[in-house]
């Protein structure tokens, strides 16, 4: 059963290799889309609004199938079951599956990124201006990223001595900053953190203050330490397979293209919401908020930087322009923070 189960999905993933019958505007394509985040959650709902608008501007000539919460591949498969065509769209994190995108493992390093908002911006223009080989495989239509990632604890966190061996929830290139910062990284996806926490497998996490919500993280968890100072991002790719990128006509391409540049503005909107509704939501079950002070922020800074120059001189030594994306990063970062400033 599990086999015919399987094929059955796969099937429904190649549904699209062939154009339905034409209507008026011409050949019409229906396209399967694969969608980490469970559906209760924002980014899941935006995957769906975004089909949905697709479709609507296509009148019908494009349809997709919005499958959430890992229900077509899993978070940590859903770059390569683009690549199959087990989905003809995924999205997920590059981080999932560490070691495959050496130049965009960068956009998660822990540079300070102030929101949600600058983070998506940042990301989604840089991954653009650089297209690295290591997406060739897939038609990238957009990157979107969460706001800073910061400590959640069961105990206080006031400072580094807090964090030695401490086991932290810290997926991708966060373990480590994890490390870096004297705690014991355990890695696991975002959907199986809560549970974690609850039975003690897990002390801590690396998040942002949207999961205290949205993956309900804030019923397990008793702390948040303000570590925007080294605030990280988790990147996220919205990719399709690049047979069925090829496959459809110029003005479905152009309405593709066209809704996803509309759709970075409403994810970076979005992941602002949901870290000011986390936020809320801890402050209303009285967890402790711990600011760290400003001589703390430096040393926590200090102990990352490391992680920057092992980052670029990888990169360079797999032949890729570590420095220069490093430069653009550090730049785009520090001009979202002076902007941030000045709202203040």
């Amino acid at each position: 059963m599990a086999s015919a189960a399987v094929l059955m999905v796969a099937g429904c993933g190649k549904k699209g290799d062939t154009p339905d019958k034409d209507s008026p505007g011409g050949p019409s394509f229906k396209m399967t889309y694969s969608v980490f985040f469970p559906p209760t959650h924002v980014q899941a709902k935006l995957a769906k609004e975004w089909a949905e608008e697709i479709k609507a501007r296509s009148g019908g000539r494009l349809k997709i199938t919005v499958f959430a919460g890992g229900a077509l591949t899993k978070a940590e498969q859903c770059y390569q079951g683009v690549v199959d065509g087990i989905s003809d769209i995924g999205m997920s994190a590059f981080a999932y599956t560490r070691g495959r995108f050496p130049l965009l493992e960068g956009l998660d390093l822990p540079l300070g990124y102030p929101d949600g908002m600058s983070a998506t911006r940042i990301v989604n223009a840089l991954t653009a201006k650089y297209n690295p080989p290591e997406t060739k495989d897939v038609k990238v239509l957009y990157v979107h990223a969460h706001g800073p990632g910061v400590v959640a604890s069961k105990r206080p966190v006031e400072n580094l001595a807090d964090l030695k061996g401490l086991k932290v929830r810290a997926t991708g290139f966060c373990s480590k900053v994890v490390e870096s910062l004297g705690g014991s990284p355990v890695s696991m996806p975002q959907g199986e953190t809560y549970e974690a926490l609850q039975k003690g497998v897990v002390d801590a996490t690396f998040c942002p203050v949207e999961t205290l919500k949205g993956w309900k993280q804030g019923e397990v968890i008793n702390c948040l330490t303000d570590s925007r100072c080294i605030g990280y991002t988790t990147s996220f790719f919205v990719v399709m397979n690049l047979q069925k990128w090829e496959s459809l006509p110029d003005d479905l391409r152009k309405i593709v293209e066209d809704v996803s540049a509309d759709w970075v503005v409403k994810h970076g909107e979005a992941w602002n919401e949901a870290d000011r509704e986390g936020l809320q939501f801890i402050t209303e079950r009285k967890c402790n908020i711990l600011p760290l002070p400003p001589q703390e922020q430096a040393l926590w800074v200090e102990k990352v930087k490391p992680l920057l120059q092992e980052y670029a001189a990888k990169a360079a030594g797999n032949g890729l322009p570590g420095e220069a994306f490093l430069g653009d990063l550090k730049a785009a970062v520090a001009e979202a923070c002076a902007q941030e400033a000045q709202k203040k």
